[in-house]
């Protein structure tokens, strides 16, 4: 890809539309709030607490992402989105039960005043939940051009000059790649055709796409991930990245497992168990649901430690996931990991992890990041696979010929590499010749 030849500034609003208005976009946008006034830090966040080094390490060039690269800044994001419940954001935050009541209420005027749209839905692909807020339509395709008006009905009432929209909707019923989804034309006529294949998060990737929104897919449902919406995003000139969030248990996978790597350890068995109790947690409890998410938290060993490549290593690893719903944890998962791993001369050694995380509060910065970005990279002529963003997702995007890239920090340095690129810096290596020449 030729680098940009201009970036356009981010003038005007930003719009952000979610759908799912539950613990994970409420969370995002109460935080926004607070940092916006001043009320709180926006940990976790790269665009906005990150440095990225420029040049050589002798030249002291370590400016903020943020004052580096053109980016929207926190008070000209404005939000919206759908749900199958009415409530209102601080209704729905208050269910969600994330944030203390000290924090809600200093955004309870913001978050009064945002009520979801009807949503898209059909309970055959998320069969834990049942809502009455739900659009009507004689054909999947109807449903989707109702969403296209609500974008356009979206951008004219919030005064929104450019729009992103983040999937932070649940996991659906697993689905594999199908005929339908080969091209826009066998796509749209699948929808009006009501087809199986297509899924509720598909009709809100279209209806983004075809308007020229730029889309990230936080769910592992394939929504995005088919050559369909691939086709469109570059014909739209539209970034799109996904999929499924990397919060707990699988951002402490990516962290380790490297470091595995990189020292020649062996693994014989990695058993992670999960024990939650938000609106995820009743979903996953459907077993087509859980195979959803089950195979994106499988993959990630499996492409880090490239057992392929090292067999004595990692040819008979054992890597087992659990999910269990247990409603008084919340939104507070907790995540289990024992690790078998061996080392000089075979020998056996034990890893025990417990990492009681907050869902929700790992999830709203990545929102925040993906806002941004994708913001950028369609302001400076990105379209279709962001590669580059992989490093939020349990189960990056790639092009087809291409394995995902799941090492976080291999995924980190091409999140700034590529920020590098685009404004015309050199690329670090890490190679540091030049200091001993």
């Amino acid at each position: 890809m030729r680098r940009p030849a201009s970036i356009a500034p981010p003038k005007g609003k930003l719009g952000v539309l979610t759908p799912g208005m539950g613990a994970v976009s409420t969370t995002f946008i109460s935080g926004v709030e607070l940092v916006r006034t001043g009320a709180a830090l926006p940990i976790g966040s790269l665009t906005q607490l990150s440095t990225i080094r420029l040049g050589k390490r002798t030249d002291g060039r370590s400016p903020l992402i943020q004052e580096f690269v053109p980016l929207a800044k926190l008070d000209q994001l404005s939000f919206g989105g759908w749900d199958i419940f009415p409530d209102t954001a601080y209704e729905a935050a208050r269910k969600a039960g994330v944030l203390e009541p000290h924090h809600l209420e200093k955004v309870k005027g913001l978050l009064n005043g945002i009520r979801p749209m009807k949503a898209a839905f059909d309970r055959k692909y998320v069969k834990k939940l049942d809502g009455a807020h739900v659009k009507k339509g004689k054909n999947k395709y109807e449903l989707a051009e109702q969403i296209k008006e609500d974008i356009r009905e979206f951008k004219k009432k919030s005064g929104a000059d450019r729009l992103v929209m983040v999937w932070c909707g649940s996991t659906e019923i697993f689905l594999t790649p199908h005929a339908v989804h080969a091209d826009p034309a066998k796509f749209e006529k699948a929808m009006k055709e009501n087809h199986a294949a297509i899924a509720p998060s598909m009709l809100y990737a279209w209806a983004a796409v075809t308007s020229g929104v730029p889309f990230a897919n936080g769910a592992p449902n394939l929504t995005v991930d088919i050559p369909a919406m691939h086709e469109l995003a570059r014909e739209h000139n539209v970034p799109i990245c996904g999929k499924d969030f990397k919060t707990g248990q699988t951002l402490l996978k990516t962290i380790l497992a490297p470091g595995f790597k990189a020292r020649m350890l062996g693994l014989n068995g990695w058993f992670s168990t999960n024990i939650l109790g938000n609106r995820d947690g009743e979903v996953l409890d459907d077993p087509e649901s859980f195979k959803t998410k089950e195979e994106s938290k499988l993959g990630v060993l499996e492409y880090i430690l490239q057992p392929q490549l090292y067999p004595q290593l990692y040819g008979k690893m054992h890597h087992k996931v659990r999910i269990n719903y247990y409603p008084p944890r919340g939104d507070n998962k907790e995540g289990w990991d024992n690790i078998d791993i061996f080392g000089w001369l075979g020998y056996p050694m034990q890893i025990k992890v417990d990492f009681l995380c907050r869902d929700s509060i790992l999830a709203a910065p990545i929102v925040l990041d993906l806002v941004l970005f994708l913001d950028l990279a369609q302001r400076a002529g990105m379209r279709g696979i962001q590669e580059w963003l992989s490093f939020y997702f349990k189960s990056p995007m790639c092009a087809p010929q291409l394995y995902p890239e799941h090492d976080l920090f291999i995924q980190l340095m091409k999140l700034k590499n590529t920020l590098r690129w685009m404004m015309g810096e050199d690329l670090i290596t890490h190679l540091g010749n030049e200091y001993y020449d």
